[in-house]
């Protein structure tokens, strides 16, 4: 059964994609989330108009998302926390912090969207990349001084 795929499906293609697949597949899974409609002639139309729609919703999010990396640039984040010798932290510095230090700055930005490889334990100057859209990252300066 051939099917127009509506959002991205993982191992199956892409939205507006036209796939083919079993028709329980269809008939059980994708049809009812609401994932494809039937391959027929008025939904080919319908999907080339949500694509449309669609480009013009993720071309917004992205200029939304580039001026929010240039706001995010010039934001400079400070956090002070108890340190001992060597600038060893007493505890660390979590993306949890940082997206509040952020929001008291006046940008608000997702604790999830924020990149730490592992928490912050030192002292000093830190580089945070902020995923803001698939493909815009952004970059926050972190300064994390002793109390």
């Amino acid at each position: 059964m051939e099917v127009i795929l509506r959002e991205d499906v993982k191992d199956l293609g892409s939205a507006g994609q036209l796939v083919k697949v079993k028709p329980g597949y269809a008939r059980n899974f994708l049809l009812p989330r609401g994932l494809a409609y039937e391959a027929t002639e008025g939904n080919r139309r319908r999907i080339e108009a949500e694509s449309k729609a669609r480009a013009a919703r993720l071309a917004e999010e992205r200029d939304a998302s580039r001026e929010l990396a240039a706001r995010l640039a010039a934001v400079p984040v400070s956090l002070s926390r108890k340190a001992g010798e060597g600038g060893r932290l007493f505890g660390s510095i979590t993306a949890q912090d940082i997206a509040d230090a952020l929001a008291a700055a006046g940008v608000v930005v997702d604790k999830r969207k924020i990149e730490l490889e592992h928490p912050i334990k030192t002292t000093g100057q830190h580089s945070v990349q902020v995923n803001l859209h698939h493909d815009v990252k952004g970059e926050v300066r972190l300064t994390v001084v002793a109390e």
